[in-house]
């Protein structure tokens, strides 16, 4: 059996069993070169790999750690754990995780590569070159390739940016539409009335995020971070003590029906000494670690409330584009009891992005945000902008909605969570990826400190609520569930806190009952039709779906799993009529006649656009979000 016959420093590869599959992904050999992007820095992860398989040829790798070479793979997991000799026991929180697989070890495992899992390796390291140190630093991704995954409006206000990469202007970071005007504009069915806008996008960019986090990847991996897209983090590893020491990937060639394909490969254990989830909405890990830690609890945070966001990125005529013209609105298509609001907004070379996102606590259950945002194109003052030309890209993922009200602690033994996994999004000025930025750079000043410093990592919460994150989220904590009480006093109460308090209101709204809970049943309303799409404008699911670029292995174990397989047709159709149909933006969700005549629920899991709504909108929490294989889901580009 071939092994690893060399490897140095702390952060590197065991001595279990080679694993082809794993090693010609790792180094870029296995994987279709069009969707995944190779790490440039994979000299930093490994030294001297043997041949494992003819797939994967022998490569002389280089790296380096702050504490130098390692023999053994005990010593390696005791500097990693900080347990003296005593190794520890990885396992999942719910599951038994014995069997061997390989080990990667780092000093700083962060999950997620995307602005806030970026920002936080990039300040790691900077800080390492500040003090002449080198500390190991890997970020997973399960995307086919940093940025594949990412979905966002977006303008982006740079405050984060200047302070992490000053010099970026000069780096040729993807932004370069400054937003020129902004407008915002109450729709009814057939008109659109201006009203003042109360948004500031002064010195903000127009930009698609997907493109702006490939750049910081790339910038990450300049300051050796090392980088590992097509992974999906699928497990939280822990030792005795019960504090986080890493993540597991999932394990690849799994059948559909659980038998093991001639292709599998266990999955990885990531290892380090200090984890950062930076997932994203609706983090399927994070989500553990707020429960198991009891984290919304420690400082007495409400529930996280969202909104779903549906997206296109059309190619438009010359004539009509406007670089930097931005627009929000409020109104139509949507009803006056359902939070939620459109974007357009013109970015380069001729594209526009427009959106419509739904707040996810709506009540009726025939509410479909794929069929609103259909039926908005077709407004007449949204319509002219977009005749004659081409879509290029959909997508769709939620977002936090919550504010400050809802961030957890963020803090638990073993690592943090960062990002939009933990709410950081300002929501009356619709932006959250400078939050999320800054979020993950306090974190890595902390992890830095407490790995070399003997600081502590709740630190982090310290700098956090001192920083000007915190000082936004408070000003803005009053918008969102102004709104809970109907468009009408939402405006109003909005008002009065823009204009009269201007975020210093002696008081502080609740949310209401979770998204799930608000959805009435079926009989309290009466099914919406929706208008059939025209081809042009409007299109069907798989139509959009196709633009997504997603893309999953159809034989695998559906990642979508239902807690009660009875529950759709016992519960969900006969008394909410099947909402998991509508609310999913990929129709995912579909009940199909058996032969007996009678209804069940059919899940397209290949279909999944990863954007999390059945996670969260599911009536009785029956639906639980899983990652796929790494490499599955969208291939955004432009989003």
């Amino acid at each position: 059996m071939n092994r690893l016959v060399s490897f140095r420093s702390k952060s590197r590869i065991g001595t279990t069993p080679c694993s082809s599959s794993f090693y010609a992904r790792l180094l870029g050999s296995s994987i279709d070169a069009s969707r995944t992007r190779s790490t440039a820095n994979a000299s930093d992860s490994l030294a001297t790999v043997s041949r494992c398989s003819s797939l994967v040829p022998a490569r002389t790798l280089t790296g380096s750690s702050l504490f130098g070479s390692r023999n053994g793979s005990s010593a390696r997991l005791s500097n990693l754990t900080g347990h003296g000799g005593s190794q520890g026991v990885a396992r999942r929180f719910c599951s038994d995780a014995a069997a061997e697989r390989e080990s990667m070890e780092y000093d700083v495992v962060i999950v997620g590569a995307g602005p806030a899992g970026l920002s936080a390796a990039i300040r790691l390291k900077q800080l390492c070159g500040e003090k002449g140190v080198d500390l190991s630093v890997c970020v997973v991704e399960k995307g086919a390739e940093v940025g594949a995954h990412i979905i966002s409006g977006n303008v982006f206000e740079p405050r984060a940016l200047d302070e992490l990469l000053p010099e970026w202007e000069k780096e040729e970071a993807p932004i370069s539409v400054s937003v020129s005007s902004d407008k915002f504009w109450f729709l009814t069915k057939d008109r659109a009335f201006s009203l003042p806008s109360p948004f500031d996008n002064k010195n903000n960019y127009v930009i698609s995020l997907s493109q702006l986090v490939r750049w910081m990847g790339s910038k990450a991996e300049e300051y050796g971070v090392e980088i590992y897209p097509g992974f999906a983090a699928s497990e939280i590893l822990c030792d005795d003590n019960g504090s986080v020491i890493g993540i597991g990937t999932n394990d690849m060639g799994v059948a559909k029906n659980g038998s093991k394909k001639e292709n599998f490969q266990r999955g990885v254990a990531l290892k380090g000494r200090v984890t950062l989830f930076a997932e994203g909405c609706r983090g399927s890990l994070s989500e553990k670690i707020i429960k198991k830690y009891h984290l919304r609890e420690k400082r007495n945070a409400q529930h996280q409330t969202y909104a779903l966001g549906i997206k296109e990125v059309w190619e438009i005529d010359e004539s009509k584009h406007q670089p930097g013209a931005v627009i929000h609105t409020l109104g139509w298509p949507l009803d006056q009891k359902t939070y939620g609001g459109s974007f357009l907004y013109h970015m380069s070379e001729r594209q526009v992005a427009i959106g419509l996102v739904v707040a996810l606590n709506y009540k009726n259950p025939y509410l479909s945000p794929y069929e609103e945002f259909q039926k908005l194109k077709h407004h007449p003052a949204i319509k002219p902008i977009l005749e004659d030309g081409t879509v290029i890209q959909y997508g769709a993922r939620t977002l936090n909605e919550g504010g400050i009200q809802s961030v957890p602690y963020p803090v638990f033994p073993g690592g943090a969570i960062i990002g939009c996994s933990a709410g950081f999004l300002n929501v009356p000025k619709i932006k959250g990826t400078h939050t999320a930025m800054k979020s993950g750079m306090l974190a890595a000043e902390a992890a830095f400190g407490t790995l070399l410093e003997g600081s502590n990592l709740d630190s982090y919460w310290t700098t956090l609520q001192n920083s000007w994150v915190w000082e936004e989220l408070h000003k803005a904590r009053n918008y969102r569930p102004a709104f809970d009480h109907g468009f009408i006093p939402g405006m109003a109460i909005s008002a009065v806190e823009h204009y009269l308090f201007r975020g210093k209101s002696p008081f502080t709204l609740k949310h209401g009952k979770p998204d799930h809970e608000a959805t009435n049943v079926a009989r309290s309303h009466s099914p919406i039709e929706y208008p059939k799409p025209d081809g042009v404008l409007s299109f069907d699911v798989p139509t959009s779906l196709h633009r997504s670029n997603t893309n999953h292995d159809h034989d695998q174990p559906a990642h979508l799993k239902l807690r009660d397989p009875e529950m759709p047709t016992q519960v969900n159709l006969p008394e909410y009529d099947g909402p998991e149909s509508r609310y999913c933006p990929a129709r995912v969700y579909e009940y199909v006649p058996e032969e007996s005549g009678q209804l069940k629920l059919q899940i397209n899991a290949q279909n999944c656009l990863h954007c999390k709504a059945c996670d969260i909108k599911d009536p009785k929490q029956n639906i639980e979000w899983t990652v796929p294989e790494g490499g599955g889901g969208p291939g955004y580009s432009v989003m």
